[in-house]
């Protein structure tokens, strides 16, 4: 597994809450609207999941971005 500074799943992570902190919303209002449980968001946020294409789409649908760009931003870490 990779080293807490290259994990993939705490990059993704960050990325997401970052551009949901800049959104204004709650975890619990991106689950709402990505159709995925609280916790579950949580998980990502904290690179404790290995997120599945389809969570990273709703996500990145919810949060009305670009999934490229997420994975541009996480790559930058």
């Amino acid at each position: 597994m990779a080293t807490k500074d290259k994990d993939p799943r705490l990059a993704f992570g960050l990325v997401v809450r970052g551009f949901r902190v800049k959104a204004g919303i709650s975890q619990e209002r991106l689950a709402d609207i990505a159709g995925i449980h609280r916790t579950y968001i949580g998980d990502v946020e904290r690179g404790k999941r290995n997120i599945s294409l389809v969570n990273m789409l709703r996500i990145s649908k919810a949060l009305s971005v670009p999934l490229s760009r997420i994975i541009s931003q996480m790559e930058e870490r």
